[in-house]
C-alpha cells in the first residue's frame, strides 16, 4: 500500500485545523503519570536546553521519547515497565506522545501497546489523550490493515468528542499530514457514526470527505443510504445518490434496492417505474429482493392489481416468486377482505413446493379470524402443527380474539386445552390473555377454572389477573367469590389490592346492601394508603341512603369532602332528597348551610329537593292541624 501525502496548503484551504492540545503525560521513576490539560507548553521548550545534554540519558528529559521508543522495540515490550522506572520524572507532552506513535508507526502492535497504556493512565488521573493522538493511532492501525482495532479506537474517540462537531474529521486530516495513511479511515468514520446512532454526523463526514476529494466505497455509501431510509430521511437518500454519481462511485444492485425501498417507504410509487428504467439502463436487472419490496409496498397500499401484475412479470423474467412474495400477496388479499383468493394463493404456494413458515401461516390465520371464518382458522392451526410449524403467541392471540369477537370464547379456551394435549407449549401471556378475555366477557367462573389449571401447570398469576377476576365477579354481583379471591390473593400470594379492585368490591357490597362491610373495606384501603375517589363515595353514600341510614350518609359525605376534596353532587342530592322526604325543615336547611360552607354548590336538582321537602313539611303540618 502506497503512502498518501496531503498538501498542507490544500488542507488549510479546505479546513481550519484545530490547535494542538496541551495535554501532557508524566514520566516518573515509579509510573507514567497524567499531566493536567492546562499545563503550559513553556515547560516543553525548556526541555530542549543544552544543559540537559550533560545528564545521563536515563535522567535527561530530552531523551524521554528515545527511551520509550527503545523500550517498545520488538522483543523489548515486556521491558517497558522496568525501563520507564529509569526515566526522570517530568511531563511527556501531547506532542511527544504523537512522536512516539509516529516513530512506532511501522510496528502497529508496539504503537497500540503504548497507546493503550497511555489511555488507561490518563483515565486513572481524570484526563484523556487528545484528538490528534487518537487520530494518529487510527491511521497507524488502518495503514497496517488492523481494521477492527482501528474501528475500536475510532469508536472511543467518537464517544469522547460527542459534543464537538467535525472535530474527529479534522483530527484525521491533521494526523494524515504526519504519517502514512489510507482514505479508508473516512469510510470507517462514517460507519462508526452510524453504528453510534449519530446519523447526521455520518452524513456530514461523507459530505466533507467528498468535498475534499475522497470517495467512499459503495459498501459504506449503501450503509449510509440504508440508515437514512430507515430513519425516513428520504430526500437525503437522493442527495447522497446524486453525490455518489458526481464523485464517480458506481452503484450496485444493493444501492438500487435500498433506493427502491426508500421510494416504497415514502409512498412515492409513481417514481418507481422511472427509477427502475434508469436502473436497467445502467445494466442492473431487478432481482427477487427488488420485486418483493415492490409487491409488499403495492399490497400495503391496496394496489393489488399492480402487485399481481408484478407477480406474473416475475415468472416471465425467470424470477420465481418466493415465500416472501407469496406472504405479501396473501396479506394484501386478506386486508382487502378477499380471504378466498388468499387461501387459493396459499394452496398454490404449497403446490409449487414452497414450505409455509410461521409468518405465512399467521398471515392467512389472521385473515380467517378477521372474517369470522373460525372453522377454517382452526383447521389451519392443525395444518401448522402437522407441518411442524409451531403456533406462536400471535397465532393464539388472533384465535382468541376471533372467537371472542364472534361470541365463542369458550371455544378458544377448549382449543388451547386441545393443543396442549399434543404437547404444544402455550405461553403464560396467552393464558393470561384468555383469562382477561373471559373476564371482560363476564365469564368469571370459567376464567377462575382456567386460572386454576394455569396454577396446576406451574403458572403464577399476577396482580393484573386477580384484578380482572375480582372486577368480573363484582360485575356479575358475585361479591362472595370476589372476597374469597381477595383472601387467596393477599394471604396465599402476598399481593395487595389496587384502587380499581377496592372500588369494584365496595360498589358491589353497597349494591347488595352490605354497607357495613363496605365501610370496613373503605377503612382497609385507607390504611393501605389508597385514596378513595368519587365513585367509591357515591357507592357508600347512596348505599346508606338506600338503607335510610341518614346519619352515616351525612358523615361520609362530609368526610369525603373535607379529607379528599370529593364534592359529588349525586351524593349531595341523594342525601338532600332523603332529608326532604322526612319533611324536617330544620334538618334540611341546616344540612344545606353546612354543605355550602365546606364547598358544595347546590344545582337545579338540589333546589327541587329543597322545595319538595318544604312542600312535604307544609303538607304534614296541615294534616297535623
Amino acid at each position: 500500500m502506497k503512502s498518501t501525502k496531503i498538501s498542507s496548503s490544500f488542507l488549510s484551504h479546505k479546513f481550519h485545523l484545530p490547535p494542538k492540545s496541551s495535554q501532557h503525560l508524566f514520566l516518573s521513576s515509579s509510573s507514567l503519570q497524567v499531566a493536567p490539560a492546562d499545563e503550559s507548553e513553556s515547560e516543553t521548550s525548556s526541555i530542549s536546553s543544552p544543559l540537559y545534554n550533560l545528564l545521563p540519558d536515563a535522567e535527561n528529559p530530552a531523551k524521554a521519547v528515545d527511551l520509550v521508543c527503545s523500550a517498545l522495540k520488538p522483543g523489548n515490550l515486556i521491558r517497558i515497565a522496568g525501563r520507564k522506572a529509569e526515566i526522570s520524572g517530568r511531563p511527556l507532552t501531547s506532542s511527544e506522545i504523537s512522536r512516539v506513535l509516529l516513530r512506532c508507526q511501522s510496528d502497529s502492535r508496539a504503537a497500540l501497546s503504548f497507546f493503550d497504556w497511555a489511555r488507561k493512565s490518563f483515565k486513572c488521573n481524570g484526563n484523556r489523550l487528545d484528538t490528534l493522538n487518537y487520530c494518529l493511532m487510527v491511521h497507524i492501525l488502518a495503514w497496517s490493515s488492523n481494521y477492527s482495532q482501528a474501528m475500536e479506537v475510532l469508536s472511543d474517540l467518537v464517544r469522547m468528542t460527542a459534543t464537538k462537531e467535525d472535530s474527529v474529521f479534522k483530527g484525521l486530516i491533521q494526523a494524515a499530514e504526519l504519517c502514512n495513511w489510507s482514505p479508508v479511515v473516512f469510510d470507517m468514520l462514517i460507519r462508526v457514526y452510524i453504528r453510534s446512532g449519530m446519523l447526521k454526523r455520518g452524513l456530514r463526514a461523507f459530505q466533507n470527505a467528498s468535498r475534499i476529494g475522497f470517495s467512499s466505497n459503495v459498501i459504506t455509501i449503501n450503509i449510509l443510504l440504508n440508515a437514512l431510509s430507515q430513519e425516513n430521511h428520504f430526500s437525503k437518500c437522493w442527495e447522497v445518490y446524486d453525490e455518489m454519481q458526481r464523485i464517480g462511485v458506481s452503484p450496485n444492485s444493493c444501492t438500487f434496492n435500498i433506493l427502491i425501498h426508500s421510494l416504497c417507504r415514502s409512498g412515492d410509487l409513481g417514481m418507481v417505474d422511472e427509477f427502475m428504467e434508469k436502473m436497467e439502463e445502467e445494466g442492473f436487472e431487478p432481482d427477487i429482493v427488488t420485486y418483493n419490496m415492490l409487491v409488499d409496498s403495492y399490497c400495503k397500499r391496496g394496489r393489488l392489481k399492480d402487485a399481481v401484475h408484478l407477480y406474473y412479470i416475475m415468472y416471465k423474467r425467470g424470477i420465481p416468486p418466493d415465500l416472501i412474495t407469496y406472504t405479501a400477496l396473501i396479506s394484501g388479499f386478506c386486508k382487502a377482505g378477499n380471504v378466498k383468493d388468499a387461501h387459493q394463493l396459499f394452496l398454490g404456494m404449497v403446490h409449487r413446493g414452497l414450505k409455509p413458515d410461521s409468518v405465512s401461516f399467521n398471515t392467512l390465520l389472521h385473515g380467517y379470524c378477521e372474517e369470522g371464518m373460525m372453522h377454517e382458522a382452526k383447521s389451519l392451526l392443525h395444518d401448522m402443527i402437522r407441518d411442524g410449524v409451531g403456533p406462536d403467541d400471535f397465532s393464539f392471540r388472533k384465535l382468541v380474539e376471533g372467537f371472542r369477537k364472534h361470541g365463542r370464547l369458550v371455544s378458544a379456551l377448549n382449543l388451547i386445552l386441545e393443543v396442549q394435549k399434543f404437547g404444544i407449549s402455550v405461553s403464560q401471556d396467552i393464558h393470561e390473555h384468555v383469562v382477561i378475555a373471559l373476564c371482560m366477557d363476564n365469564r368469571p367462573f370459567a376464567a377462575k377454572n382456567f386460572l386454576d389449571r394455569m396454577i396446576d401447570n406451574g403458572f403464577e398469576p399476577n396482580m393484573v389477573i386477580y384484578r380482572e377476576l375480582i372486577i368480573s365477579f363484582c360485575n356479575c354481583s358475585c361479591v362472595d367469590e370476589a372476597l374469597r379471591l381477595k383472601d387467596e390473593m393477599e394471604e396465599g400470594k402476598g399481593l395487595k389490592l389496587c384502587l380499581d379492585t377496592y372500588r369494584s368490591i365496595i360498589t358491589c357490597l353497597c349494591a347488595s346492601s352490605r354497607n357495613l362491610e363496605a365501610n370496613s373495606m373503605l377503612q382497609e384501603m385507607i390504611n393501605l394508603g389508597l385514596e378513595p375517589d368519587a365513585e367509591i363515595c357515591r357507592a357508600l353514600v347512596v348505599g346508606h341512603c338506600g338503607d335510610r341510614n341518614i346519619n352515616e350518609a351525612l358523615f361520609l359525605l362530609g368526610f369525603f369532602a373535607r379529607k379528599y376534596h370529593v364534592f359529588d353532587m349525586v351524593c349531595y342530592n341523594r342525601v338532600l332528597r332523603l332529608l326532604g322526604e322526612k319533611g324536617n325543615v330544620g334538618e334540611l336547611m341546616e344540612f344545606q348551610e353546612n354543605m355550602m360552607k365546606i364547598g358544595f354548590a347546590p344545582n337545579k336538582l338540589s333546589c327541587k329537593h329543597v322545595v319538595g321537602g318544604l312542600q312535604k313539611a307544609m303538607k304534614d303540618h296541615r294534616n297535623y292541624i
